[in-house]
């Protein structure tokens, strides 16, 4: 079966904010992160959203983009202090299960994409870029966002490939792609396969010419240059499903209710502005899409406490009169009148954002949410962790930074009682831990049981505090 982007299942960072020595992540369908304040986990999704983007949305690293403003590399990068100074460069890299190459790469070797990030004027940009599957690799020396080196690797040796500057602008302007590596490798190790049989000095001396040995290495052969192909096509082929686009990231405190909306174009952002007007538009436009949304975000509110019933009210007859967001709840016996959004209590409005986002279709296939339980009371926590379990999985995957025990508590019962289909080891719990100036990041599962397996000491110390602070001692 091939693999999907969705299965990202390990990330790693190194000399990143408060990140110093290399910290290893387990990602899982669901990922959970928590800790105290100021030990990185906001920078962790930042960087992480700047990855997934630069590899499936082909789009260049951008450390300042909504939600996330972390600045200029020189407060990106990490700093020791006066005396340790500042680190030249920091790296993150993730890797990939589940794929098939069709060659003699192995297709139980975890595929490894890698960035070196380094600094040009105040911004943080890609020098290096690596792709890997055991002992196959391929590494692109960036200068300016373009490729000025390329180097090549198989267990027989390594190599360097040189081409003319006018055949790389020509490939990547007709491709499109900024990933060159996966260009050169399709259209010039394809001579290996056409002129084997009728090989030419002429010919010879072009592979030579482009493919040049480096450290006594031998001549590249023809199974070397079709595994590296396979390689390169990997990556931009097996792991980038035609319906791929980049995540999506939701802030901490979402938009402020508003009594009534003017009809506007949805533009998605992480403070939930547009949702009004995407649930005004499937309501005037798909009634199909509409009722489907509205019943999923009316079990939620149920399940909850929330609300039980969400409807669009137009304040007039045409497309471009004014609507408002109305909700009603349920009594003992019957259902309450409807009642504007914003008198409704800020829970709800914080909520509806991120549950939009979560139940409406299409969906991005990675989710990084910011405290999504934010005002919301214990119970109402208790069951956005059970709507996690429910939408993570396969081909969706959901990374939250939390601080709602009642939240966690809820997943691990979940996955005790097989409440979805989520396995345990589809559940990562990210704990970030404070050392001196750096944070170093726990990976903790679940077992069958709900139990929390492999937490340090200060784990369980951090939450024995929150329960303190919650009851006032």
């Amino acid at each position: 079966m091939a693999g999907s982007v969705t299965d990202m299942d390990q990330f790693v960072i190194e000399n990143y904010r408060c990140f110093y020595r290399e910290q290893t992540a387990r990602l899982a369908p669901l990922t959970l992160l928590v800790g105290d304040n100021s030990t990185g986990k906001t920078s962790f999704l930042a960087l992480l959203r700047s990855l997934w983007d630069y590899a499936f949305d082909f789009r260049e690293p951008d450390f300042k983009l909504d939600p996330f403003d972390l600045g200029s590399f020189d407060e990106i990068s990490h700093h020791r202090g006066a005396r340790g100074g500042q680190a030249d460069t920091f790296t993150a890299s993730f890797s990939l299960h589940s794929y098939r190459t069709g060659t003699a790469i192995s297709d139980e070797t975890p595929f490894e994409f890698k960035v070196v990030f380094g600094k040009q004027g105040t911004v943080p940009i890609p020098i290096e870029r690596h792709i890997k599957i055991g002992a196959y690799w391929t590494r692109e020396t960036l200068a300016t966002g373009k490729s000025s080196e390329i180097q090549v690797g198989t267990p027989r040796g390594s190599w360097n490939i040189v081409l003319p500057k006018s055949i790389r602008e020509q490939r990547s302007q007709m491709l499109g792609r900024p990933f060159e590596i996966s260009i050169v490798m399709q259209s010039f190790f394809s001579v290996f396969r056409e002129e084997k049989d009728t090989m030419t000095a002429q010919t010879i001396q072009f592979k030579e010419d482009i493919f040049r040995p480096l450290a006594s290495s031998p001549p590249l052969e023809e199974e070397d240059a079709e595994a590296l192909a396979t390689l390169a096509w990997t990556f931009a082929e097996k792991f980038i499903p035609d319906d791929a686009k980049q995540s999506f990231a939701s802030a901490p405190v979402r938009s402020k209710p508003r009594r009534t909306y003017d009809p506007a174009k949805p533009a998605p952002d992480p403070e939930g502005d547009y949702i009004p007007m995407l649930l005004a538009n499937e309501f005037s436009l798909n009634e199909e899409g509409w009722n489907d949304l509205k019943a999923k975000l009316e079990r939620f509110g149920a399940a909850s406490g929330l609300f039980h019933d969400i409807a669009i009210k137009k304040l007039g007859q045409w497309d471009s009169a004014p609507f408002q967001v109305q909700i009603r709840k349920r009594g003992q016996q019957r259902l309450g009148p409807y009642r504007n959004l914003i008198d409704m209590g800020y829970g709800i409005s914080q909520v509806l954002p991120v549950l939009t986002e979560l139940m409406r279709a299409p969906r991005s296939p990675l989710m990084l949410l910011q405290q999504p339980e934010v005002h919301l009371h214990p119970s109402a926590q208790a069951a956005l962790g059970s709507l996690f379990c429910q939408i993570a999985g396969s081909n969706r995957r959901l990374v939250v930074e939390t601080h709602s025990d009642h939240l966690l508590d809820r997943v691990r019962m979940d996955i005790r009682d097989k409440a979805s289909d989520l396995t345990p080891d589809d559940v990562s719990i990210l704990f970030f831990d404070r050392e001196d100036l750096d944070t170093r990041i726990h990976s903790i599962r679940i077992d069958e049981y709900g139990n929390i397996q492999d937490a340090p000491p200060s784990y369980r110390q951090f939450f024995l505090e929150e329960i303190e602070k919650s009851l006032g001692i």
